[in-house]
């Protein structure tokens, strides 16, 4: 060979060999290419290249990743919707069947994260679990807004099932000093009887619809003070102390669903997680009747003689205290390993 083409036509080829060596990797591969001339690479999305890293690697996504990389639901009932936090003329609508309001939480928690699926809005008030299933009002089912895209819902029920507003308006419109609020118990216990069967199999059929979603489940916040009179309203101290007992006990039921489904799930590995979030002492200092209340008192409606919606539902100021309850169990996650990987 060499007597054919000579030193000088070898000394060609082997630089054409060193060429090619140097210059392919360059061209072919963009990483090797972005890290020998630093320029005229794009940088990727924040997450992205997490995601990415966790991908190729096969492990666990983190909490955000996992919760974003789909879309986002918000179920619900009026805490959710956001009434008491009217803030437009739309937000006042009277012909609104769910009256959602432009300060619910929904709308922080949809602004702070980026949804690779988007995000929407279809809690409705007075939703009950029966109503989140079937729909209400004309409204279609807000279970079957949900499905094999959705990675994190946001969920409030439970008041409307075991009749808050009515177990209310008993300590309400009573006569001063008599016990007719606590005479309730009877029907709350049956009611609650009811919501131990038909919460867990609302909270079945979201995670089979939607079997990768982080589902995060809201308590109720504690509506009055534990040692000041709200006033103007027909309560007495025994009587708030009593109402905000019914929401513990409320929210404990709720709490003892989010954790039975979330450790059947983890039994399984399924890639989902059922969460709660724990709103009881969100407002603490800012009660109905305190100088600066994140929940609404009571309005009562002169013409119709009846009490107004807003009355003892979160304010604007209130909604900000749930978003950021939301936003923290997010960014938190659910306290184990999530069986997701990118």
């Amino acid at each position: 060979m060499r007597a054919r083409i000579g030193d000088r036509g070898l000394a060609v080829a082997l630089l054409l060999v060193l060429l090619a060596v140097a210059i392919v990797p360059l061209v072919a591969l963009p990483a090797v290419r972005c890290e020998a001339f630093g320029a005229g690479c794009r940088a990727p999305l924040p997450g992205i290249q997490a995601q990415a890293a966790a991908r190729d690697r096969g492990q666990p996504l983190s909490p955000v990743a996992a919760a974003t990389r789909g879309s986002y639901v918000a179920l619900g009932d009026s805490y959710s919707a956001g009434v008491g936090a009217e803030a437009t003329l739309a937000d006042q609508n009277p012909l609104s069947q769910c009256h959602r309001t432009s300060k619910a939480y929904y709308h922080t928690v949809a602004k702070t994260f980026r949804f690779a699926g988007g995000s929407s809005f279809w809690a409705c008030s007075g939703a009950t679990t029966r109503d989140v299933r079937k729909g209400r009002g004309g409204e279609p089912s807000q279970l079957n807004r949900v499905d094999g895209n959705t990675t994190l819902v946001t969920i409030s029920v439970g008041g409307n099932d075991i009749g808050f507003a009515k177990i209310m308006a008993g300590c309400v419109v009573k006569l001063p000093w008599s016990r007719g609020c606590e005479k309730q118990g009877g029907d709350i216990a049956e009611r609650m009887a009811g919501l131990r069967e038909s919460l867990p199999e609302l909270v079945r059929q979201i995670t089979t619809r939607a079997p990768r979603a982080r589902v995060i489940m809201m308590g109720y916040p504690r509506p009055f003070s534990e040692v000041s009179v709200t006033g103007g309203d027909n309560l007495t101290l025994d009587d708030q102390r009593w109402l905000n007992g019914r929401a513990r006990d409320l929210n404990e039921l709720i709490r003892q669903t989010a954790t039975e489904a979330d450790q059947h799930l983890a039994a399984a590995h399924a890639p989902g997680s059922v969460e709660f979030v724990d709103a009881y002492s969100a407002f603490s200092g800012h009660e109905a009747g305190s100088a600066d209340p994140y929940m609404n008192g009571l309005s009562v409606n002169l013409s119709a003689l009846a009490a107004e919606p807003r009355s003892y539902h979160p304010t604007a100021k209130g909604q900000d205290a749930l978003a950021k309850l939301f936003v923290d169990q997010i960014n938190k996650g659910p306290g184990r390993p999530l069986n997701q990987t990118g």
